[in-house]
């Protein structure tokens, strides 16, 4: 399995508009992020989790060609705002992009891209097929791969991260309960948010997530949905334990 992280930022990405700070003007790549998403290369197919509203930069960056399937965190507008270039790949590929997300976010896409399920729709808007996850409990099928959902809190906002064999990706959390915890154990690679070293409403912070990754030891572990605040890639990422590095856009994992 091929893991590509296609953004690592936070809603506003960095460098964040009109910020002057030393991480916003930086010219290390690394320190450049998209909004947060990764793609999956496995067992022949191609998934994505989330379409923020840098999913048609990514696509191409990442030259992604085919799309087998969509995985969403949750509703928000960072993780949802590109799900209308998934058209591209119905062009493409001539069928339906299956999208698999919890009823509510599935609500939610329906009420934020209402002509895409109109009853009468305009030609050419994305054709999209609904698959929703309705145990957070027991692995669900996605075309073929059993995906452990993982229940994370965002403040009070249930979220998804997802398990597939010995990866698991969780962003936009601050609080894992202890079946999540159990779920965890065993995994050969964690993705999990760090988003700066204040704590935070909604968002893990650097030592919280360390702590949690400490706690699972994993063989290795990378840390996403990064913001300005967190300070400068290569100066970060110094003070971690060698097995827990901030990822970056573009950087590839094999798993």
């Amino acid at each position: 399995m091929k893991l590509t992280f296609l953004g690592t930022g936070t809603s506003s990405g960095v460098p964040m508009i009109g910020c002057t700070c030393p991480v916003c003007r930086s010219l290390d790549f690394r320190d450049q992020r998209l909004r947060v998403a990764v793609h999956l290369a496995v067992a022949g197919r191609s998934l994505v989790v989330d379409t923020g509203p840098d999913f048609r930069q990514q696509m191409l960056r990442a030259h992604i060609t085919q799309l087998d399937g969509i995985l969403f965190t949750h509703e928000h507008k960072d993780h949802t705002a590109g799900l209308d270039d998934v058209r591209a790949f119905n062009f493409r590929q001539q069928q339906e992009m299956p999208v698999f997300a919890e009823p509510r976010v599935i609500e939610q896409l329906k009420r934020e891209y209402a002509y895409v399920f109109a009853e009468h729709k305009y030609p050419g808007v994305p054709q999209v097929g609904l698959h929703p996850i309705l145990d957070d409990q027991q692995p669900f099928d996605v075309l073929g791969l059993a995906v452990q959902p993982l229940r994370a809190l965002h403040h009070k906002l249930p979220v998804l991260g997802f398990r597939l064999g010995g990866l698991a990706y969780l962003t936009d959390a601050n609080l894992l309960p202890p079946s999540t915890m159990e779920q965890l154990r065993g995994c050969d690679t964690i993705v999990l948010n760090a988003l700066r070293h204040e704590p935070h409403l909604s968002h893990f912070s650097l030592s919280e997530a360390v702590a949690v990754l400490e706690e699972l030891r994993p063989r290795r572990a990378y840390l996403t949905h990064i913001s300005h605040q967190l300070g400068r890639h290569r100066e970060v990422e110094a003070t971690l334990p060698p097995w827990i590095r901030l990822a970056y856009d573009g950087l590839a994992v094999e798993v």
